[in-house]
């Protein structure tokens, strides 16, 4: 009787082996973490930049905030994002953030602030803490490296499906980057093959500083002439090459510490949009407060 149960077992044992081996690597693997990441800007090099329409959703010590978004994320850290209230109520808050500067106006308030483009300030409307130039690579999908030594970095195969890459930074932060080949690319040359990026989380001492995933994923629209149906002013061009690299249709952020939580969903985003004269300043109201704010 015992030698009747030795074939279905042994087929049972490889079966579950089978499950616990997870998704196997690409049979060309990236080289090093440099490669990794030199393949995820390879993947968007066409983008220099995006215009959406996204609905924004904030979870935080306020409880939920909900709003309409008109964003423009340029790289490498200008930054215009129009909030849009509920029932006709028109745009309550512009941020406007490029070449270091950082100003927002707050119709509700009615208050302008100015200052430097510091992770506290972006947050005055994101509500998490992060410099421009680190939004404005996750909200094109792309991965906000950390300044690192070159042998500060390594990469290793996941079996959940992934590249897990860790840097160590100059700064004695962490950082640790998801990305996943493209399914169709799994059979290519390591170079040829494009990436996506799924997870970025930063950590200082210990502490979670952010934690982004990058969901969605569906090719980009690339962005048309701006023309002027009047005839007077000249069309504006595109800001970039023709571009419909991928990009991430919901993005999650999570500050732990601070119970902070956004997410954007983007209902429509083009790549290298036309770029009108002082979209990314804005000058001060009349009859407004004006505030200085210099935190870091």
């Amino acid at each position: 009787m015992a030698r009747d149960w030795q074939l279905p077992l042994a087929f049972v044992l490889t079966a579950l082996s089978s499950v616990g081996c997870g998704t196997p690597p690409p049979a060309s693997q990236v080289p090093n973490a440099r490669a990794a990441i030199d393949r995820v800007h390879a993947t968007q090099d066409c983008g220099v930049g995006i215009h959406a329409t996204a609905k924004i959703d904030h979870f935080g010590k306020g409880g939920r905030v909900r709003g309409e978004l008109l964003m423009f994320a340029l790289w490498p850290d200008r930054l215009r994002m129009d909030v849009v209230g509920p029932m006709n109520v028109g745009l309550v808050a512009t941020l406007a953030s490029g070449d270091g500067k950082f100003t927002l106006l707050d119709q509700r308030e009615k208050r302008f602030y100015y200052g430097p483009a510091s992770a506290c300030n972006i947050a005055r409307l994101t509500t998490v803490p992060m410099p421009a130039h680190v939004l404005v690579s996750i909200l094109r999908g792309a991965p906000p490296v950390l300044k690192h030594e070159p042998n500060a970095a390594t990469v290793e195969w996941s079996k959940s499906g992934y590249y897990v890459l860790k840097i160590a930074s100059t700064r004695g932060a962490e950082q640790e980057i998801h990305i996943a080949p493209f399914k169709e690319d799994r059979g290519k040359p390591w170079q040829e093959q494009r990436m996506r990026v799924l997870e970025v989380e930063v950590r200082q001492q210990g502490i979670v500083l952010y934690h982004a995933e990058l969901d969605n994923p569906e090719p980009g629209k690339m962005a048309k002439e701006q023309v002027d149906p009047d005839h007077i002013d000249p069309n504006i061009p595109p800001s970039g090459p023709t571009c419909n690299a991928e990009l991430p249709m919901k993005i999650h952020v999570e500050v732990p510490g601070k119970n902070e939580d956004v997410q954007f969903r983007y209902e429509n985003v083009e790549w290298n949009p036309p770029l009108t004269e002082g979209l990314f300043t804005q000058p001060v109201p009349e009859g407004i407060q004006v505030l200085q704010v210099t935190c870091e």
